[in-house]
């Protein structure tokens, strides 16, 4: 009798823990990068070896062990959210974060901002997250320094358009250029025809840059029989804004202009122009690569640090830790890359993994349970009853 009370003691012991387990699972249903576990269980024995023929006669089982829980590492659902910096990873990869200590941590919780001093952190944890640097070493991401993006002086406008010869003269203003405080200058270029057609025919403009009604400087622009610039597709002219200094500036009509006799229909203009002024930071996000892109008021984009993704060859490499990660456990280490790298997956910007825990599961493993518990607790009880049975028999 007290053998099935021990041995019921364990069932009660295991379902226990395996309670423990499956309400850890639906209290992080909605937490974002968990995953699940499950209880393992084994048998105990206990006895006499085979018997007689190599039969197992004489042994008997000795109750309920439990194993530990094993983690369940498939996908979680993806959820759309409004955080530009928000990640979710499609693939096998984890993200890697450091904490103060100097711990490294991975997981799937891909919520991440820039903390006072411009570090990428877990918004969970409030742990860096780690990128690589350019020797493909483990580092924070940072934007302390990148605030601001230099001004760009103005070399080249580019042009595109017909430049008609019905016309006596065609101005065509608005041209910005920068110059090296990152100032923006407001010129105009003033075509006037050449009398007299070349050899060959076409045409000859005389082109004068103009800072208001001050001359920058004059060139010529000839133009062949098929309206096609000539040999000479760009002019060059020195600019000096007042109070700066001098700047070389180029005037490209190589390509989408051209020349002849569209009457009074000019519709010459400037396609564009390589400078931009001093720009503030707008913006940072990720893309599909891990890469941090930073946005500026100027219209620059510019690409900053990947974020670095690791990932194990075996569950038993793992172990659970706070804050919705895992830490490394054994001598073997993670391997560690980048989205889009062999194991490691891409990434999803805007979006964050959900829990993979499965509700209906949880709650069938939770009536299994509950069954296993009143069922080795009705052991006890019944064997409790015969041996208060078998007391009452001794002779008092």
């Amino acid at each position: 009798m007290i053998n099935s009370i021990a041995i019921a003691e364990t069932g009660l012991q295991g379902y226990e823990s395996a309670l423990q387990t499956i309400s850890d699972n639906t209290a992080n249903m909605n937490t974002p990068g968990f995953k699940g576990s499950k209880m393992q269980f084994s048998d105990l024995a206990s006895g006499g070896g085979p018997g007689e023929g190599g039969t197992a006669f004489g042994q008997s089982g000795f109750g309920l062990k439990t194993l530990g829980t094993s983690i369940d590492f498939s996908k979680g659902q993806m959820q759309a959210t409004s955080n530009p910096l928000d990640l979710a990873v499609n693939g096998a990869g984890f993200f890697v974060t450091k904490d103060t200590k100097g711990n490294l941590h991975y997981t799937k919780d891909g919520q991440f901002k820039f903390d006072d001093s411009g570090t990428l952190v877990s918004a969970t944890s409030g742990e860096k997250v780690m990128g690589l640097d350019s020797g493909g070493a483990l580092a924070p991401i940072s934007i302390s320094g990148l605030q601001t993006n230099a001004p760009r002086v103005t070399s080249t406008i580019s042009f595109s358009g017909v430049l008609s010869t019905g016309q006596t003269s065609d101005t065509v203003s608005g041209i910005k250029v920068i110059d090296g405080t990152g100032t923006a200058h407001t010129l105009s270029a003033q075509f006037t025809p050449v009398s007299g057609a070349p050899t060959g025919g076409g045409a000859n403009w005389t082109v004068t840059l103009l800072d208001g009604a001050t001359t920058v400087g004059t060139a010529t622009l000839s133009f062949s029989a098929s309206g096609s610039p000539t040999a000479t597709t760009s002019l060059s002219y020195t600019y000096t804004p007042s109070g700066g200094t001098a700047m070389p500036l180029k005037l490209d009509f190589s390509s989408g202009v051209t020349s002849f006799n569209a009457g009074a229909s000019s519709t010459l203009a400037v396609s564009s122009q390589d400078g931009y002024a001093l720009g503030t930071l707008t913006g940072e996000t990720f893309d599909n690569t891990g890469t941090l892109q930073l946005a500026y008021s100027n219209g620059q984009t510019v690409k900053n640090q990947q974020l670095a993704l690791a990932q194990f060859d075996s569950p038993d490499q793992v172990a659970v830790a706070a804050n919705n990660s895992f830490s490394a456990v054994g001598s073997t280490p993670w391997h560690v890359g980048v989205a889009g790298g062999g194991i490691f997956g891409s990434l999803t910007p805007n979006e964050i993994e959900g829990s993979n825990v499965d509700l209906s599961r949880e709650f069938s493993n939770l009536v299994i349970m509950q069954r296993g518990y009143q069922a080795s607790s009705e052991v006890v009880s019944t064997a409790s009853d015969m041996l208060t049975a078998l007391f009452g028999m001794m002779p008092k």
